[in-house]
């Protein structure tokens, strides 16, 4: 299994207006539609972050996942079985944690394609529209007759925190048996690859094997599905990011202390997953690594937590970005770290998303 060794040197950068080259490709330097280019604008350097201003071609951040119209309830609290509870506001917003993750690395400015499907229908219009407006590249994204976009019901708590409940629709539906090689060829030109759980297994088993062949790093969310990840899943990926619930409900082990979510991390190892980032909420995260010692994250203290569900996807994009870009792991960690604290204090997933200048503004008080 690959891992940190399998990436090359530092990628070159170019503004993610400008189009990524994907070699011997139908769509290279294909404009997508209602897109126009701004004036390009050269990046001013920051420490180890800075952008390479190069002007060569940028493997890009490609994300395989979900697209969700979520619908937002704010209440005190959570209904017990058989009560109505009153929300004090209701709002629908573009999410889902594939297209969460996308235009986190777009708003990074990082070059980034979205490979998904939605619906013909006004909830498919809001997600499209919010991920052009994020600056994703949008070659890739279906629109399907058989099935409505996916959609979530997130139960918005005092304090930030969140239930969810998610109806698929067309993340999970209409799906093709075997993806086309088209969307494989974006997949193998990638310079990282993204998947979470919120689609079907086969096409993530699809993206991860196309990936691997053509040594392409994986980074699975393993938020989703509340199923077991198929092994033949698992010998395809890089990295697992499960937060702690997660990774206790894959591995059927307690996951309340250091110690506990060593051993589970340990049976993801002998699982075949060599690096598992575990995201534990206020409590930071860890980066696990076979055979070296486990890397630990504290948070960036937001001044209030006003929502927490794009956190975790914020988290995992930057971690990605900062990683194909080549950063140590440590500097990864603490660049995910800095855009999940500003991701907290904005409601709603995709409308939370940072830019970059404002989590390189924040790395400098840190």
């Amino acid at each position: 299994m690959g891992g940190f060794s399998t990436l090359s040197s530092p990628k070159p950068w170019r503004h993610h207006h400008q189009n990524p080259i994907i070699p011997n490709h139908p769509t290279t330097n294909k404009i997508p539609v209602h897109f126009t280019p701004p004036l390009s604008k050269k990046p001013k350097p920051f420490s180890c972050f800075a952008l390479d201003s190069s002007k060569h071609p940028t493997p890009p951040l490609v994300v395989v996942g979900s697209a969700n119209a979520d619908i937002y309830v704010e209440i005190d609290r959570l209904p017990k079985e058989g009560e109505t509870v009153s929300a004090k506001t209701g709002q629908t917003l573009a999410g889902g944690k594939g297209a969460n993750q996308a235009v986190c690395g777009g708003k990074l400015e990082y070059p980034t394609y979205f490979v998904g499907q939605v619906g013909k229908d006004a909830h498919g219009k809001l997600i499209t529209e919010a991920l052009e407006g994020g600056g994703v590249f949008l070659d890739y994204l279906a629109a399907v007759d058989e099935a409505p976009t996916g959609h979530a019901v997130v139960m918005l708590q005092a304090g930030g925190q969140n239930s969810i409940i998610i109806v698929g629709g067309a993340n999970m539906a209409c799906w093709p048996e075997s993806l086309s090689q088209e969307d494989l060829e974006v997949v193998k030109n990638a310079g990282i690859v993204l998947l979470q759980r919120e689609i079907p297994d086969s096409v993530n088993i699809q993206v991860a094997k196309a990936a691997r062949s053509a040594r392409v790093p994986v980074i699975l969310d393993a938020g989703g599905v509340d199923a077991p990840i198929p092994l033949e899943l698992l010998k395809f990926i890089d990295i697992l990011s499960p937060n702690e619930t997660e990774l206790a409900r894959l591995t059927n082990m307690p996951t309340e202390s250091f110690e506990q979510i060593s051993q589970a991390v340990g049976a993801c190892h002998k699982m075949g997953v060599k690096q598992v980032l575990v995201k534990l909420g206020d409590k930071g995260s860890i980066l696990f690594t076979e055979g070296e010692e486990p890397i630990r994250q504290p948070i960036i203290s937001a001044p209030k937590v006003i929502d927490t569900t794009g956190a975790g996807d914020t988290f995992t994009a930057a971690f990605a970005v900062a990683l194909v870009e080549g950063k140590s792991k440590i500097e990864c960690l603490k660049f995910a770290a800095a855009a999940a604290s500003l991701c907290v204090q904005v409601k709603g997933a995709i409308p939370s998303m940072p830019d970059r200048k404002s989590v390189l503004n924040l790395l400098q008080t840190v």
